[in-house]
C-alpha cells in the first residue's frame, strides 16, 4: 500500500496542475505600462474651510446651496440682526451722551469750575461708551457671514430660518479653481523625489491620465509607516476634476 500511495501522489498532484489555469495578466487600460512605482493619490483643494457662526441667533437668508458657486466677497449667510442693531443704536447715543458731558467738563474746566477728579471720569465714561459701540458695531457685521476666497459649496450644514449657537457649523467651502494632487509615499523616495519631478496621474473616475509635477513634500516624515506626504499639480486642469477624485500616480524612477 505504500508503494501504491507514493507513485499516486505525484500523479495527484500533476492532474491538480493541470487542472488550475495560469493567472491572468492585469490589465492596464491608462496604458502607464508595469515596472515603475505607483501610489495612491486624491485630488484636494488648496483652499477649504468650514465657516462657522461667530454669534447666536436665527438664519434669515442663505444666498447659495450645496455645489452653488460664489464669488469672494459674496454673501453667503444672513442672521436676523435686528437685536444687534438695537444696541448699536443705544451705545451710539450713549457714546453721543458721554462725549457732550466731556466736551462740557473740558470747558469748565479751561474756566476752573470742574474737578480734576470730575474731568478724569467724564474722559473714562466717554471711553467706555465708545468701546461699548465698537463691540456692538463688530456683533452687527458678524451678522452677515462672506466667502473669504472664489469657490463652491461642498456641504450645507444649516437651513434657513434655523436658530444656531456660536460656533455651529454653517457651510463648508472649497476653492475648486486651485486643485493638487496629494499623495503617501514611501520615505525612502526621497533619495530621488523632489519639488519638480515629473509624474502621470490617472483619475478612475473619468478614466482618463494627465501629467503632473511635484510641487512640495511635508515637513514630516511618519515614524511608523516610513511614508511621507507628497503634493502634486496637473500641468493642465480640465473641468472634469473635482476635488475628492482619487486614482493612481506612476512615477520614473531615475536610473
Amino acid at each position: 500500500m505504500r508503494k501504491v500511495r507514493w507513485f499516486a501522489y505525484p500523479l495527484a498532484a500533476a492532474l491538480l496542475t493541470a487542472a488550475v489555469p495560469a493567472p491572468a495578466q492585469m490589465s492596464d487600460p491608462s496604458g502607464l505600462g508595469s515596472g515603475v512605482p505607483e501610489i495612491r493619490a486624491q485630488i484636494s483643494p488648496r483652499r477649504s474651510t468650514m465657516l462657522a457662526s461667530e454669534l447666536p441667533g436665527k438664519i434669515d437668508d442663505l444666498t447659495v446651496r450645496e455645489g452653488d458657486r460664489f464669488k469672494e466677497g459674496q454673501k453667503l449667510v444672513g442672521f436676523d440682526c435686528a437685536p444687534h442693531r438695537a444696541r448699536l443704536n443705544k451705545a451710539t447715543a450713549q457714546q453721543q451722551a458721554a462725549r457732550k458731558a466731556y466736551e462740557v467738563n473740558s470747558r469748565l474746566d479751561k474756566l476752573g469750575s470742574v474737578s480734576t477728579l470730575e474731568l478724569e471720569a467724564a474722559a473714562a465714561q466717554l471711553s467706555a461708551a465708545e468701546a461699548e459701540t465698537a463691540m456692538t458695531r463688530i456683533m452687527v457685521e458678524r451678522c452677515v457671514v462672506t466667502a473669504p476666497f472664489p469657490g463652491r459649496v461642498a456641504e450645507m450644514k444649516v437651513r434657513r430660518y434655523e436658530y444656531v449657537s456660536e460656533g455651529k457649523e454653517l457651510l463648508e467651502i472649497l476653492d475648486d479653481h486651485d486643485l493638487e494632487v496629494e499623495m503617501i509615499v514611501p520615505s525612502r523616495w526621497l533619495v530621488w523625489l523632489t519639488p519638480g519631478n515629473k509624474f502621470k496621474v490617472l483619475i478612475e473616475e473619468t478614466g482618463k491620465t494627465f501629467d503632473a509635477e511635484v510641487t512640495r513634500l511635508s515637513a514630516r516624515i511618519d515614524p511608523v509607516s516610513q511614508s511621507i506626504k507628497v503634493f502634486g499639480k496637473v500641468a493642465s486642469r480640465p473641468g472634469e476634476l473635482l476635488a475628492g477624485m482619487s486614482g493612481r500616480a506612476v512615477f520614473a524612477v531615475p536610473n
